[in-house]
């Protein structure tokens, strides 16, 4: 063989041996890939570890008494990892019936058979993080843990627990709008989007482990870095006032077949929001629920309520009187090519100014202004930014409709212009804007920021407190907020209030009926109404404003006065009933002052105690373990019988929540103070662990 020859031969088995190398680690790589490429993977997974974040309890939100509006709930999510070292074959064969059992009782949604073979399965194909049931409470929890395997724990038995939170508000749909919600990814509403970064927390660090499948399971049984938890916020709602408000403001919708409405109830000296009631229909049009908060954040054409704006700001610059006399033409007047009407025919001409605002007359009105500043309008317009009409209030809650005032020489201005807004027309405010300025002139000219939230707390105490704030301290003279008080008083006496006014005590406020333009025919299309009532109680030492609109009364009655006002009327007789004591008065006798102490109940020995170290007299009742007041110097035995709820209404919270869950109860209290009610009826007979809630005052 020649050299040649033999350099050839070398090249083709170097050739052959780097083809043959070359097959061997695609085979290799493709049995790797194919064979035991499951088995590399699940080991890459077992080696990932990494701290993940752990969710921190959102802060609580309370009722102005302390009463929960909304608070974050504990829930589980109960897993098995099946593959964990201690558990032996011998152990799992032992106890996984019994595991069985015990799961199906206490979730009852699947049978012991089908819990333990579903079980034996996930042993079986080796998974480390089975799914047994999810969102279970805190008490499910408990059992969950004393079952066979489980009672073991997290490395011995099994038991893989991830705990989330879910939001909940006892009160279910009570001022569901303005509570809100702060979900990613959704632009805030409400109570829980204005005070996200307050209410949110700081999330904690937990070790955990990336198993097959890229599921996490926590390495430790408790976070690394633990959780800090959201502030809690104390708003200024009165659960009560809101509960009147809501019911007060369904009913007169249902009543009515109207679209949606509106009612706010605010403490006339600070601006607190005690109530904010919204209410539209659903998709169906059948039941009403907080679809949108109307309150805040529709703005809209407000009606004959602007008429008391355009009043005070003639009576501020001295132009006009209240006896001054005007001709209302019979209800019917022409302003360059449109006719001004009022909202019924009469035949009344020359009126008084106040009888014009009593029997809310648009011709009245309209002419007043017109003559008055129609060629200068501004001076109209600067009057009602001095009466604090155009402003933003400020509220908390994001949404807040922007007011809409025109101006000369702007697209819309006309003619005809200035005696339509003078009534309503062609400008365009929030209800919480109007009632701002009602509020105003019942607490003597000065407009208070309306406000929800009065505190901010961390585990009880005030971190940040919010006091009564005002935006303007007077918006006009003492003489014309006087005059503008008669002028609502004189509504509720002779006008088109006066069937609202009472015997207890008395109202001021003004009746509103817009009729709502249609997009595209404007006011030429189908008719629709705004009917409205705004206005404070009692009229003479206002306590509370409240505003009231319900949209698109549709069932032949549409008048502010006849949909609205009994609103007003039924909120203000159960405020005042309720929350306007009498005997509180500066002006009354001391000597009809109550005489006697409200004691609460509770064990006999300890509310003797309290009376003798009073040197109060009382009648004993000897033989009694538990007493309460049966009158002004009687105590009187309450029965503890055996499964048969006890009476703890009038005791103090501890008392009664000792009796009950010894009973095998389950209390839920709201308020402070003693039981005025209870939600099961004393002497009936209860399940175990049944809720009975406490409401106390």
């Amino acid at each position: 063989m020649s050299v040649k020859q033999d350099i050839v031969r070398r090249i083709y088995l170097s050739f052959a041996l780097m083809v043959l190398v070359g097959l061997g680690i695609v085979f290799q790589a493709a049995r790797i890939q194919t064979v035991e490429g499951a088995y590399y993977r699940e080991l890459a997974d077992s080696l990932t570890t990494a701290y993940r974040t752990i969710e921190a309890i959102r802060g609580n939100i309370y009722a102005a008494d302390g009463s929960l509006l909304a608070t974050s709930v504990p829930i589980y999510d109960v897993r098995m990892d099946t593959r964990v070292d201690g558990l032996t074959d011998e152990l799992f064969e032992n106890k996984v019936d019994s595991l069985a059992l015990g799961l199906s009782r206490i979730f009852g949604d699947m049978s012991e058979r089908d819990y333990a073979r579903k079980i034996r399965e996930g042993r079986r194909t080796g998974k480390r993080n089975m799914l047994l049931k999810r969102n279970i409470n805190y008490e499910q929890l408990q059992r969950v843990k004393q079952l066979a395997l489980f009672n073991r724990g997290r490395y011995k038995g099994g038991l893989v627990v991830e705990q989330k939170t879910k939001r909940e508000m006892p009160f279910r749909h009570l001022a569901r709008r303005t509570i809100g919600y702060a979900i990613a990814g959704v632009a805030p509403v409400g109570l829980e989007g204005a005070f996200d970064a307050e209410l949110a927390g700081v999330g904690g660090k937990r070790l955990m482990q990336k198993i097959a499948g890229g599921v996490w399971i926590p390495i430790n049984d408790r976070d690394e870095i633990e959780p800090s938890h959201g502030h809690d916020i104390v708003t200024t709602i009165d659960v009560n006032i809101q509960d009147v408000t809501e019911a007060a403001l369904l009913r007169a919708l249902e009543k009515h077949n109207a679209d949606h409405g509106t009612a706010i109830v605010m403490e006339v000296a600070t601006g607190k929001i005690k109530a904010m009631a919204n209410l539209g229909r659903d998709a169906e049009g059948g039941l009403y629920y907080e679809k949108y908060n109307y309150a805040i954040g529709e703005s809209a054409e407000p009606g004959s309520t602007m008429k008391l704006a355009s009043l005070m700001v003639a009576l501020e610059r001295g132009d006009v009187r209240l006896t001054d006399s005007i001709d209302i033409e019979r209800g019917q007047f022409r302003f360059f090519d449109r006719v001004m009407k009022d909202s019924e025919k009469h035949d009344h001409r020359m009126m008084t100014v106040k009888d014009i605002f009593a029997i809310s007359s648009n011709v009245g009105i309209s002419r007043l202004i017109q003559e008055q500043y129609g060629k200068q309008p501004q001076l109209f317009l600067n009057g009602l930014e001095s009466l604090g009409m155009g402003k933003l209030t400020g509220i908390e809650i994001t949404g807040e409709g922007k007011p809409e005032v025109k101006r000369p020489g702007t697209k819309g201005w006309s003619g005809v212009t200035l005696p339509w807004m003078s009534v309503g027309y062609e400008l365009r405010f929030t209800p919480l804007q109007v009632l701002s300025l009602y509020n105003a002139v019942a607490n003597d000219g000065k407009m208070m920021h309306p406000y929800l939230v009065q505190e901010v707390q961390e585990y009880g105490k005030a971190v940040k407190k919010y006091k009564p704030e005002v935006m303007q301290a007077s918006i006009a003279s003492a003489s014309t907020i006087k005059q503008a008080r008669e002028l609502l008083e004189h509504v509720a006496v002779v006008g088109t209030a006066k069937h609202l006014q009472g015997k207890q005590y008395s109202i001021a406020g003004k009746t509103g009926t817009a009729l709502i333009a249609d997009n595209s025919a404007g006011y030429r299309g189908t008719v629709k109404y705004r009917a409205s009532f705004a206005g404070y109680f009692p009229a003479d030492k206002p306590r509370y404003s409240v505003i009231v609109v319900v949209a698109n009364p549709s069932a032949g009655v549409y008048y502010g006065g006849y949909v609205a006002g009994p609103v007003f009327k039924e909120i203000a007789d159960k405020v005042y009933a309720s929350h306007i004591n009498p005997y509180l008065d500066q002006d009354r006798p001391t000597d009809e002052q109550p005489d006697y102490l409200i004691v609460k109940g509770g064990r006999r020995d300890e509310t003797e105690y309290v009376l003798r170290k009073l040197d109060f007299a009382y009648n004993d009742a000897p033989d009694a373990e538990w007493v309460s007041q049966a009158d002004s110097t009687r105590l009187t035995e309450v029965a503890i019988k055996d499964k048969l709820v006890p009476q703890v209404t009038g005791m103090g919270l501890k008392d009664a929540v000792f009796l009950l869950e010894n009973a095998g109860l389950r209390v839920v209290p709201i308020g402070r103070g003693r039981v005025v009610r209870q939600s099961i009826k004393a002497g009936s007979a209860y399940r175990k662990n049944q809720e009975i809630v406490l409401e106390l005052s």
